[in-house]
């Protein structure tokens, strides 16, 4: 199962017991997955998708919410043959008005009232009921990436206004949500792995947080020993190319004019180094008579390389 099914397995399970809450989730699921469709003896109201987790979640939200009942379809996707259908159908022409009613979808008068974004504000003044808006349309038309390879939330929309005001109910909780156009939808995403688990906190998927949460950790860690380790690399690489030049440098002064026209002190360190072509320049300062630090080896060796350099440069003239 994907880390995508993991977290809309968890959401589908949470049902919480306010009322408010619960019409909320249901607005979102019918605005990303809803349709009204007119038949002989009136409408129904059907929910498409793919996804069992959003068919059972829906279908249970309204039996608790509004003690209706619907009926569950499975059909074979015409175009992918593998793949089923669930469609999750109410017949009840009373019981499809009071779910217009709670969404506001209808009024009073039967009039049609749908919003031209994704949900009536009403439906989504408190923070909680935002929540489960969130909730219910990551379940419909949301998915992630796998943690292990990218950080990646989104939620596709089919109109750009239904595309701005999820936008906003998300960007309400100090979120940085952006959108894409992809094609002919509009999309929702979130990128930074700090953000998605802020969503999944949003949403209440914790179990799939705290996951997320160890793969972030764990890859953290890693990139961590890699920096140190590409560190390390790189200074041993940097400190065996300065010593081979330094070695090529006191032996290009030895044979031009010997080592013994070298004053003492660049004298010892250069036949230290010659000895000890692979030791630190903290290494070579403790082998000196008196023992001299780091800076002052480097200092001596700079000047022998500097010595060697006006010997080339003398040759050519």
């Amino acid at each position: 199962m994907s880390f995508s099914s993991e977290v809309k397995e968890e959401l589908s399970r949470q049902f919480h017991k306010s009322r408010h809450c619960q019409i909320a989730e249901i607005s979102a699921i019918l605005s990303f997955a809803g349709k009204l469709e007119e038949y002989q003896e009136g409408v129904q109201l059907s929910v498409y998708t793919e996804n069992i987790f959003l068919a059972r979640k829906y279908f249970i939200l309204i039996r608790e919410t509004f003690h209706a009942q619907a009926s569950i379809v499975v059909r074979r996707n015409v175009y992918l043959h593998k793949n089923r259908i669930f469609v999750i159908t109410m017949h009840q022409q009373e019981e499809i008005r009071k779910v217009l009613l709670a969404v506001k979808w209808q009024n009073e008068h039967r009039e049609d009232i749908r919003p031209k974004g994704v949900a009536n504000g009403l439906l989504v003044q408190k923070s909680c009921c935002r929540r489960a808006f969130i909730r219910g349309a990551f379940l419909s038309a949301g998915s992630m990436s796998d943690p292990e390879k990218s950080y990646h939330f989104e939620i596709v929309c089919q109109e750009e206004e239904h595309a701005n005001q999820l936008q906003e109910i998300i960007n309400s909780f100090e979120m940085d949500a952006k959108i894409v156009r992809r094609k002919k939808s509009y999309v929702v995403y979130l990128k930074e792995g700090a953000q998605i688990v802020d969503i999944l906190n949003i949403m209440e998927a914790h179990v799939a947080l705290m996951n997320l949460e160890n793969v972030r950790i764990l890859k953290e860690m890693r990139n961590f020993v890699n920096r140190q380790v590409n560190c390390e690399t790189a200074n041993i690489n940097k400190t065996v190319s300065a010593a081979v030049k330094q070695v090529e440098d006191i032996n290009y002064i030895k044979s031009i004019k010997g080592l013994d026209s070298l004053p003492d002190s660049l004298k010892e360190i250069a036949l230290l180094r010659l000895q000890y072509p692979q030791a630190a320049l903290k290494e070579l300062g403790t082998l000196l008579n008196p023992p001299v630090g780091k800076s002052g080896v480097n200092h001596r060796l700079r000047k022998l390389c500097q010595i060697a350099e006006d010997l080339k440069q003398a040759k050519k003239r």
